[in-house]
């Protein structure tokens, strides 16, 4: 009994889309430390306070890392499998955080940033595709969705732990920052010790060859143990479809995304990335503390790090409607919307500000502000945490999802991991600028990112077609038909059996028990 209970555990779907995101975590907790501690007295008298420069440069070392991970993660993902990729990251990551905590300067603290860096790269690209593979099609964007939940979660417990941490002084001071950045390890820890009881992505084990594990793995996961049940044998069989007809018909080798068919929904998938960095959500996650200090939010540290601390919860709370919803919303709709309302709200807050009296602070050389009165300085805050519960429920985490679900089965993980890639290199980007831009042209930062949600607003209508509903292995169908135009469903699944070379069958296989999966 202990045993067939431990199986149910490790082969539901849900729990192994949770635990796999634990990953999220991990950066999660990274980003909230760190958002935390660049605001305290001691992160800023042991450092030697770090100009607008330098903290560019300690805060984009994580984002260099990641840029360089989720590069060359599709090798490792590929050859090695995914559930493995992720326990060598989270060994990694562990490395990082011990390095972060025993920091003695700066190059220490960025060799530290580097290492966890790289981990999350991996995992950030390598989470998505793995949660992607083993979910079925009714629930894909919720399962891939908790991955950006997780990360809320992280930053919010992590900026917590740092807000009670700064309140450590004497001789124990170095605590303050010390405490949050070794407490990062936990969750790596615990992804390193699970992982192992999960299985390997069936597509990936059907990909290497290896059938019978991936009909079990199936059987497993969708089908109660039973690798007889008709939704397992109709997912089987599509697999056995796409991975014969790429082999027949197609190579299996990474320049296949040059091709012309997959440059463009590459293309896709890197400018889904990239303009989920210009939104602005990174930018306010790590610097929300600077933010509410230039504008004068609070009157003492404190205040401005409780502001902040809000910040991040409205996160967690607002990711939960795309978890319960966005299968049912679906992706284009979700997006547009998303992006004209984070421009709204972030044209509001530059407007407001440039309404601000501007001043150069005596004690720090920088330029702040203070608002003429109260209703605008907490209006300016709403606006804040409106724009930051528009990216959570959108944004978020179909940043995550749309790139892992629209590439076929040979090139995913080295799509997937250009996709990501291009993330973390405008992450990078943006990190080294933002806090040179904060003081350069102040209030015009807001308004700057504003124009670049309208135009992704824009880009999405134009170009991303709607992927809800559909197989993994039907996306190469739904490519091939015009973005703007609502994909005929039954046009997918005639042109899939006529690839098969069989009868299709009816889908009831596919809807059977769906109450019970949803």
């Amino acid at each position: 009994m202990a045993r067939t209970l431990t199986t149910r555990i490790t082969n539901n779907v849900y729990i192994i889309g949770a635990f796999a995101a634990i990953a999220g975590i991990m950066f999660g907790f990274d980003i909230g430390s760190n958002s935390g501690v660049i605001g305290t007295h001691q992160y800023r008298t042991y450092f030697n306070n770090p100009d607008d420069l330098l903290q560019g440069g300690i805060n984009g070392a994580l984002s260099a890392g990641c840029f360089v991970g989720a590069l060359f993660a599709g090798f490792p993902a590929d050859k090695y499998s995914r559930k493995f990729t992720l326990i060598g990251a989270s060994v990694l990551f562990v490395i990082g955080s011990v390095f972060q905590a025993a920091a003695n300067g700066v190059p220490l603290l960025c060799v530290g940033r580097v290492l966890n860096g790289l981990s999350v790269g991996v995992t950030s690209m390598v989470v998505p595709l793995y949660q992607s593979e083993i979910a079925p099609k009714e629930i894909r964007g919720r399962i891939v969705a908790v991955q950006q939940w997780s990360i809320t979660w992280g930053i919010m417990i992590s900026f917590w732990i740092q807000y009670g941490s700064q309140f450590l002084t004497g001789e124990s001071y170095t605590a303050a920052f010390r405490i949050p950045w070794a407490i990062q390890a936990v969750p790596a820890l615990v992804l390193l010790s699970g992982m192992w009881a999960f299985p390997h992505s069936p597509r990936w084990l059907a990909d290497k060859g290896r059938m019978d594990e991936a009909i079990q793995v199936l059987a497993d996961i969708h089908g109660d143990g039973d690798v007889n049940h008709e939704r397992v044998q109709l997912e089987i069989q599509e697999i056995e479809v796409v991975i014969k007809f790429d082999r027949e018909q197609a190579s299996h080798r990474y320049a296949d995304i040059l091709k012309p068919q997959y440059a463009y929904r590459a293309s896709l998938g890197v400018f889904l990335q990239i303009w989920q960095q210009l939104t602005g959500m990174n930018i306010i996650m790590f610097y929300v503390v600077l933010l509410f200090e230039q504008a004068g939010v609070g009157d003492s540290q404190e205040a401005t790090l409780v502001s902040a601390g809000v910040n991040y919860v409205v996160n967690v709370v607002m990711t939960v409607p795309a978890i319960l919803w966005v299968d049912k919303w679906g992706r284009r709709n979700t997006m547009i919307f998303g992006a004209l309302m984070m421009s709204l709200f972030l044209w509001i807050v530059g407007g407001l500000m440039s309404q601000g009296e501007w001043y150069i602070a005596e004690d720090t050389g920088k330029w702040q502000m203070r608002m003429d009165n109260h209703a605008k300085a907490n209006g300016m805050v709403a606006c804040v945490y409106l724009f930051v519960a528009s990216f959570a429920c959108t944004w978020g985490p179909l940043g995550w999802i749309y790139p892992a679900e629209i590439f076929p089965l040979r090139i995913r993980a080295i799509a997937v991991s250009l996709s990501t890639s291009a993330n973390w290199l405008f992450n990078w980007v943006l990190n080294f600028v933002v806090p040179l831009l904060m003081q350069r042209i102040r209030f015009g930062l807001y308004m700057l990112f504003a124009g670049f949600n309208f135009l992704m607003a824009v880009h999405v209508f134009l170009a991303y077609p709607e992927t809800k509903g559909f197989t993994l292995e039907e996306m190469d169908i739904v490519f091939e038909q015009n973005p703007r135009k609502k994909v005929d469903r039954a046009f997918v699944e005639a042109e899939l059996a006529r690839r098969a070379g069989y009868e299709h069958r009816h889908e009831t296989a596919s809807n059977e028990k769906t109450e019970d999966i949803v």
